[in-house]
This record gives C-alpha cells, sequence and structure tokens, in this order.
C-alpha cells in the first residue's frame, strides 16, 4: 500500500478508502465535502443540498446521509435552516484540572447553569464511593455545562453533606465545585479513577443539552480522593461527542 507522505498525522490512512478502491457514493461525497469545509472555513455557509447534489451527480439522500456523518463528528453544524463549518472541538485535559480551567485555556468562556440541588440519603452503591454510610445525607448537584453560552455538557456530582455542609447557601452554581472546596473549605484533590465510555443520551438529557439524541456523547465517571486519600465526589459528565475530544499526557514506566 502507497502511504501518502503528505497527510496530516492524524488523518485515516488513504483518506479510509479501502486497498480494493470500492467506496459508497455517501463517503465519495463526504470526502469532496470535507474538502469544501476546510476551503470555506470556520462559519463558512456550505451550498444548499440540492446545488451539492448537482455538484457531484448524485441523489439528495446521498448528499444528506453525507452532511449527516460530517454533522455528528463536529465538524458542520446547523444554523437556522443552513448549514455552516463548525469550530475546532475543545479540548478537555484527563486530569485534575476543572473543566473551568480546561475551557479557559481556549480562549472561551467557561459557565454552568444550575438544574437542580438536592440532598437525599445515600443509596449502598454510592456510599462506598463518596466515603458514607448508607442513608446518610449527600448532595446532588446537576448543572449543564456551557462554552461561550453554548450548551457542551451535563455534569452529576455527588458529595457528602458532611464534607460541605453548606453547599446550597455559600456555592455558586455559576463557579466552579473544585475551586469552592479549595478556596472555601481547604480541601486538596489527591487523585481519581476515571472511565470513559461513549453512550447515546437519554430524552431528558439530550433535551437539557440540546442536542438530537442520536448524537454519541462521552461519558466520564470519576471518583475523587482528597489529598489525604479519603474518598471525596462521585461525578457523571455527559460531554457532546462532536464538540470535545479530550488528551492526556502519558509519560514513560519510571
Amino acid at each position: 500500500m502507497d502511504y501518502p507522505h503528505d497527510q496530516a498525522p492524524g488523518a485515516p490512512i488513504r483518506s479510509g478508502i479501502p486497498e480494493h478502491g470500492r467506496i459508497p457514493k455517501y463517503y465519495a461525497v463526504k470526502a469532496h465535502v470535507s474538502v469544501l469545509v476546510e476551503e470555506l472555513g470556520e462559519g463558512g455557509m456550505l451550498p444548499p443540498e440540492r446545488d451539492l447534489a448537482l455538484r457531484y451527480g448524485v441523489s439528495r439522500e446521498t448528499v444528506r446521509q453525507a452532511l449527516r456523518e460530517l454533522l455528528l463528528e463536529g465538524r458542520l453544524a446547523r444554523q437556522g435552516r443552513g448549514t455552516v463549518v463548525a469550530g475546532p472541538k475543545l479540548e478537555q485535559p484527563l486530569s485534575l484540572a476543572s473543566y473551568t480551567e480546561g475551557v479557559r485555556r481556549q480562549g472561551r468562556t467557561p459557565g454552568r447553569r444550575l438544574i437542580g440541588l438536592e440532598r437525599f440519603p445515600c443509596p449502598e452503591a454510592l456510599a462506598a464511593e463518596i466515603g458514607v454510610e448508607r442513608g446518610e445525607p449527600v448532595w446532588h448537584l446537576e448543572r449543564v455545562l456551557l462554552a461561550d453560552d453554548d450548551r457542551v455538557g451535563l455534569e452529576s456530582t455527588y458529595v457528602s453533606v458532611a464534607r460541605v455542609p453548606d453547599l446550597a447557601e455559600k456555592f455558586d452554581p455559576d463557579s466552579s465545585f473544585y475551586a469552592y472546596l479549595h478556596d472555601r473549605l481547604g480541601i486538596s484533590f489527591g487523585d481519581a479513577d476515571e472511565r470513559i465510555e461513549t453512550v447515546l443520551a437519554t430524552p431528558r438529557e439530550a433535551l437539557l443539552i440540546g442536542t438530537p439524541p442520536a448524537l454519541p456523547m462521552l461519558l466520564i465517571h470519576r471518583v475523587s480522593r482528597d489529598a489525604d486519600g479519603q474518598p471525596l465526589e462521585r461525578v457523571r459528565t455527559l460531554f457532546r461527542g462532536d464538540r470535545f475530544s479530550f488528551t492526556a499526557h502519558l509519560s514513560g514506566p519510571g
């Protein structure tokens, strides 16, 4: 197989075209539109479907299939009745840095919209993860994640009421929970375990985030401990798959 030496490092080999050279019509259209996307640049308006169908000699349904994939990949976005070139994905580091810090590093304005803050008796399945006994009161903080006022995710945080008793009165739900723990309560994070998977949003989650239910999501489960190794929080965060990517720095065995 000939390797295209001018290929971008992260691109699929041979642009995803199999060695036998036979590809579905929609994929050929997708490749053409991808070139057009690069030419137009962020915010550029794509021609109407009928014009693209005429340009590439295919049906409008074939064009729609190609555009659907580019929309799911986050390279295009709907704007009114048209389709525009989307901006780059947000890069969120896989670290104990907060969402706020990750978004600010990319020149975007982070925010959160409170959905609910409630306390309830801790169920057994959650108790060990946050270091409480079954039935002890815990907080559930649910917020929509924002970047420049765009809804990009949904976050649920579970923490013991005993650790943060004044959460309802003294915490600004639009701010960083990590900053609140550190600056107001003197609690520092030590380490955490994370698990990442791809899922589809539930109808409720899709409504809160403002996405179609069929849009793939990146789901992160995190269990954090403080600097003394004591369980602290359990977080379930859903990120839009078309607007986020994740980065991590890896080092060799020491």
